[in-house]
Parts: C-alpha cells; sequence; structure tokens
C-alpha cells in the first residue's frame, strides 16, 4: 500500500536523459565580451582629419537562440587621412550606445548579425557646441569561432548625431546638422 503511494512520486523525480547536454555538448552562453580596434569616418568638423582610429568594447546579454541586447563604448583619438592641412586640430570621438541585436549561425563557424543602438556620442578638440549629442544607427557584422569561448569579429555600422556647424555663436541659435560616421571595426570576441 505506502509502495503504491510513493510510486507516482518517484517517478515524477526522474530525468529526461536524452534533454541533459552530453560530453560534446556545451551549455548556451549568455553573456559575451568584445574588445577590437576601430575606425570612423570624421564628418563634424571638415577642416580636420577625414578619419579616427580608435578602440570599441562592448557587452552582450543573449535571450533566446537569435535575441540579444548590446551595450557598446568606443573612443577614436588618432587621426587618418588630410594631415596635409595647415591645423588640423587634436579632434577626438566618443560614444556609448544600447540597443537589441539578431544573430544567426550561416554555414559552419560563421555567423551574422544584425544590430540597432541609440546613446550619446561626445566630439571633442573641435570647439563645438553643444560637443555631445543624441545619436543612434545601425550596423552589422561576421563572427567566426576560434575555439570552445573566442571568436573573431569584423562588424561595421553607421551612426548619426547632430552637432553644429564649426565657429558657431548664439546669433545663430547653435543650430545643429545632422551628420552620418561610418564606422569598423576588428577584435575578439569572449563568450561566458
Amino acid at each position: 500500500m505506502v509502495a503504491a503511494a510513493l510510486a507516482p512520486l518517484a517517478a515524477a523525480g526522474q530525468v529526461n536523459p536524452e534533454a541533459a547536454p552530453g560530453p560534446g555538448q556545451a551549455a548556451p552562453y549568455k553573456y559575451e565580451a568584445y574588445a577590437g580596434v576601430a575606425y570612423t569616418r570624421f564628418s563634424q568638423a571638415t577642416e580636420s582629419y577625414s578619419g579616427l582610429v580608435g578602440g570599441k568594447v562592448s557587452l552582450a546579454r543573449d535571450w533566446g537562440k537569435y535575441f540579444q541586447l548590446v551595450a557598446s563604448g568606443d573612443y577614436y583619438t588618432v587621426g587618418t587621412g588630410h594631415a596635409n592641412l595647415p591645423s588640423p586640430g587634436h579632434p577626438s570621438i566618443y560614444s556609448f550606445m544600447v540597443g537589441p541585436g539578431l544573430h544567426a549561425n550561416l554555414y559552419g563557424n560563421l555567423s551574422g548579425e544584425v544590430f540597432a543602438e541609440l546613446g550619446v556620442e561626445h566630439t571633442g578638440g573641435e570647439g563645438m557646441t553643444p560637443n555631445i549629442a543624441f545619436a543612434g544607427g545601425f550596423g552589422g557584422g561576421l563572427t567566426y569561432d576560434l575555439g570552445h569561448n573566442f571568436a573573431v569579429r569584423l562588424a561595421g555600422d553607421r551612426v548619426g548625431a547632430s552637432f553644429s556647424l564649426a565657429n558657431n555663436t548664439p546669433q545663430l541659435a547653435y543650430s545643429t546638422h545632422l551628420t552620418w560616421n561610418v564606422r569598423g571595426t576588428l577584435g575578439v570576441v569572449y563568450r561566458f
């Protein structure tokens, strides 16, 4: 009688062995950290360098198989192009962005991603007022898995931000204009 009453409890406590990950299957990672070298087109100031080189870091949180939330920051300060200008200045850009992303396996170790981003962008060294602007954009990239936790990523995006013209004055009400900068990055991904 007691055994008949406890039998359903023992059956409910059993685990489906096919559902457990085997020795060749790794549990899916929930986070990925990225760090890499980056380049941005510099279109805020026409009398300066045409591009800047710097770095980018990001942290992403996966939700499900395809969706993720990405937070990134980047900083550019090394000028490229138009170095023959008499005074190219010492421009810099940094930005902080957050947004959703979609990623999927394309073939073998190669996967692709697309994302949207919103945040702020700062332009320094050019005397702009205001020097911090709301920014947003979109982008995508390819990731090649190297091993257990590491991968290499090549990505790009296009970010729009509104900055004032150089030498803007209160008489012009510090009016802003939209600039679009194309950015590219190459770096290492660590998943955990």
